[in-house]
């Protein structure tokens, strides 16, 4: 059965060597940089052949371009990123049926800009973002033109997830600590953001805008009590504003945008939060990732963990095929 890995990260060479030049690699840019398999094709391909009829969609790795280079550079390694991908699709078809533009969002005549070349001229399949500019929210009037653009093209927008150690855990620290900031705090920028768009309204303005989750739709599953009866009664439990307006305002109830979003399945070989986020999402709604090569085994095993965990459940053929490309293929035009 073919396997269209629609969320999992790459460095073309030239991306990688004007990185190296125009920023410190430290951190996760360093974690990145250490995998053999992020920019040595020769290492993917020897990874990717482990696995039968088993094909990637390509995407850029954290962090996001604005937080490493200066408005300036981060439009550049844009614009390298892209084209180096492109150039992958191009060269060899039967692996990289598609790839994802990266933008920077610290400049958005750029960024549009980058995002009309990136779809028009390089044949990209959507852009990926992060879930926040600089600590600032994607809500904010600033970057709204970016949404209407993807609604107006009718292309999906990945959203990776981002925060770093910078972010505290508690009011009185300074950092985060023991990579807390990864292992809760990406799954909760994945979810703020999301309730962002909801209570901007910007779905009800962009109906059909199309956004797809990295890590199964972050805290979002296991919280569907909190996401639909406990916000039902939003503005409850505020005195400040008025949110019983706003809820009034909204279309339909906040957890039926919630249901609206994709999500991917990368969960790191966990079976349970799979079972959780297609119990919340629905069949048609998820679409199959690893997120390599972000393992232990700097490849392989989040592929393989993933495909064990989907091959385990209970499905029927028709939605297992949906999960590995038929989703996919509807949504990105990949045949």
């Amino acid at each position: 059965m073919r396997k269209l890995d629609i969320f999992n990260h790459i460095w073309p060479k030239a991306f990688q060597t004007r990185l190296e030049q125009v920023s410190q690699i430290v951190d996760i840019t360093k974690r990145s940089n250490d995998i053999p398999m992020m920019s040595d094709l020769d290492e993917r391909f020897r990874v990717m052949d482990m696995f039968d009829e088993y094909q990637q969609v390509l995407s850029l790795a954290s962090p996001p371009l604005e937080v490493i280079a200066s408005p300036k550079d981060a439009a550049e390694l844009a614009q390298i990123g892209n084209d180096g991908m492109a150039e992958l699709v191009q060269r060899y078809p039967d692996r990289f049926p598609g790839f994802v533009a990266s933008i920077s969002m610290s400049d958005m005549d750029g960024a549009l800009a980058e995002t009309r070349r990136a779809i028009d001229q390089l044949g990209a399949a959507g852009v990926q973002i992060f879930t926040n500019v600089n600590g600032r929210p994607l809500d904010e009037p600033e970057f709204r033109p970016f949404f209407e653009l993807m609604a107006e093209y009718d292309k999906p927008i990945w959203v990776h997830p981002a925060r770093g150690a910078k972010m505290a855990d508690y009011a009185s620290e300074d950092t985060s600590k023991y990579e807390i900031w990864w292992t809760f705090g990406w799954p909760y920028e994945t979810s703020v953001f999301l309730a962002r768009l909801v209570f901007s309204k910007m779905m009800d303005a962009m109906p059909n805008l199309k956004i797809i989750t990295h890590h199964a739709g972050g805290m979002v599953p296991f919280f569907e009590g909190r996401v639909g009866p406990g916000w039902d009664q939003l503005g409850a439990r505020t005195s400040s504003v008025d949110y019983r307006a706003l809820l009034k305002e909204l279309k339909r109830r906040p957890i039926d945008y919630f249901r609206d979003f994709y999500a991917d399945t990368a969960t790191f070989g966990s079976k349970p939060a799979l079972e959780c986020a297609l119990a919340f999402f629905g069949v048609d709604h998820m679409l199959f990732s690893s997120d390599a090569p972000f393992d232990p085994e700097r490849g392989p095993m989040y592929i393989r963990e993933t495909i064990k965990c989907i091959d385990a459940m209970d499905l029927s053929d028709e939605d297992r095929h949906k999960i590995y490309h038929g989703n996919a293929e509807r949504m990105l035009g990949l045949a």
